[in-house]
């Protein structure tokens, strides 16, 4: 399974998981939930978005770093800014020229907006990969983007406890330091379901029996289309590692022992012992965001990476990327030595610990502004309140205020 030259992949990528979030057993006992029910989900807690945050600054903040970090010769190549939301705060324009111009990229670039529920950024991925492997474009580069916010409430029940807010920045070109794809080596799923949806801008519909089914038969059929494309592809074998678009942590379980079952002659106790090598290490960050929607397979896979062994050399990982309504896919790729040490740099377990706790009251509080914030407006003014500005140790992108629907951002 050799990608042709050159390599094509992820050269870079960070994890904006939020400044804010509350723990999945204060929420659960705001709002009455049976702790039993919340420990099957095996959730941590999961991201708040604070009133001056949208999809936004949670893209931009995702980036920054990562950009500001680059070599000028190849923060110019990039051309392509692709964002990955189901927040889209305007039905026009996209957020990706927000994210051009507070990240000061060249004007010589391509900005677009892509829509498909959790699988939108995995779509994304795999069409820039194309342009890039096609060399239209010699040492191009794309950026690419999921970034969202969640609207779920107490009417979600429990599912209310796994919808985080966040985004993952991903720099994608021929250097691929942190995956190389095995372009080519893919399987899909596809067909139409109302498992999830967004009507409007701030509803949120679910079914989350249906939800449960589609994800569970998409992880078995796009898994055997993988098989039937890749010669002698095997789930048990042909993977050191396995990421998941993660809802949260107990419905990735559940996938994986399905899929096990279908295509393994494995008995419980080894799928169990599979689960807990190959899987659990990409729990780690989504169990401490929440879903992070169609960066949440990403924000797993950085998870995957931060807990290989420093000294392990390539790792080949397979991913599940699941969107509802329903597409999905099973891709791969490796993940060589400069992986490790590329993700350890970014600190994410710092920044997940560095983040304001909640209390349920201050989490009720904030909850309707991150509804509001991808509400059309024609005016607001925002700002930062002083018992909201985060203390991150670097600066943040926040929005400031709306001007004619125009919205107005500045660093903090």
């Amino acid at each position: 399974m050799t990608s042709p030259s050159p390599a094509i992949g992820i050269e870079a990528i960070d994890v904006y998981p939020g400044s804010a979030w509350i723990t999945a057993g204060d929420l659960a006992a705001g709002r009455g939930l049976d702790q039993d029910r919340v420990r099957n989900l095996m959730l941590t807690g999961r991201a708040v978005a604070l009133p001056f945050e949208d999809p936004v600054t949670h893209a931009v903040n995702a980036a920054r770093t990562l950009v500001d970090e680059l070599d000028p010769a190849v923060r110019d190549s990039i051309e392509m800014v692709l964002v990955a939301t189901e927040s889209g705060v305007d039905y026009s324009k996209s957020i990706s020229s927000y994210v051009h111009r507070y990240l000061g990229l060249h004007p010589r670039c391509r900005l677009l907006e892509v829509k498909q529920a959790c699988y939108a950024a995995t779509a994304a991925l795999q069409l820039a990969a194309g342009y890039l492997a096609a060399g239209a474009s010699p040492q191009a580069r794309v950026l690419l983007i999921a970034t969202d916010v969640g609207l779920t409430d107490e009417r979600a029940e429990y599912a209310e406890l796994a919808t985080g807010s966040g985004a993952v920045a991903m720099l994608l070109g021929s250097r691929a330091d942190v995956l190389e794809l095995d372009l080519g080596a893919f399987g899909l799923h596809c067909f139409e379901t109302m498992d999830t949806a967004r009507p409007g801008p701030d509803i949120e519909v679910a079914d989350a029996d249906q939800s449960l089914v589609a994800y569970l038969e998409c992880t078995v059929r796009s898994f055997a289309d993988y098989r039937e494309r890749v010669a002698d592809a095997d789930l048990a074998t042909t993977f050191d590692h396995l990421a998941f678009h993660t809802p949260f942590a107990g419905m990735v379980r559940a996938a994986h022992r399905r899929a096990m079952r279908e295509f393994t002659p494995m008995a419980p106790a080894e799928v169990d012992a599979d689960f807990h090598q190959r899987v659990a290490p990409g729990l780690r960050y989504p169990s401490q965001v929440g879903n992070l929607f169609s960066g949440a397979l990403y924000l797993a896979l950085a998870s995957v990476i931060d807990a290989m062994p420093a000294t392990a050399g390539d790792a080949r990982i397979g991913l599940f990327s699941y969107g509802s309504g329903c597409s999905a896919e099973f891709l791969s790729g490796t993940a060589g030595p400069a992986a490790r040490q590329a993700v350890a740099a970014r600190k994410i377990d710092q920044r997940l610990a560095a983040r304001r706790r909640l209390t349920f009251d201050e989490y009720r509080e904030l909850l309707p502004r991150g509804r509001d914030c991808l509400l059309p407006r024609r005016d607001a003014t925002v700002g930062v309140p002083d018992r909201w500005r985060p203390d991150a140790g670097r600066p943040l992108l926040a929005l400031q205020r709306i001007d004619n629907y125009h919205r107005h951002y500045d660093w903090i």
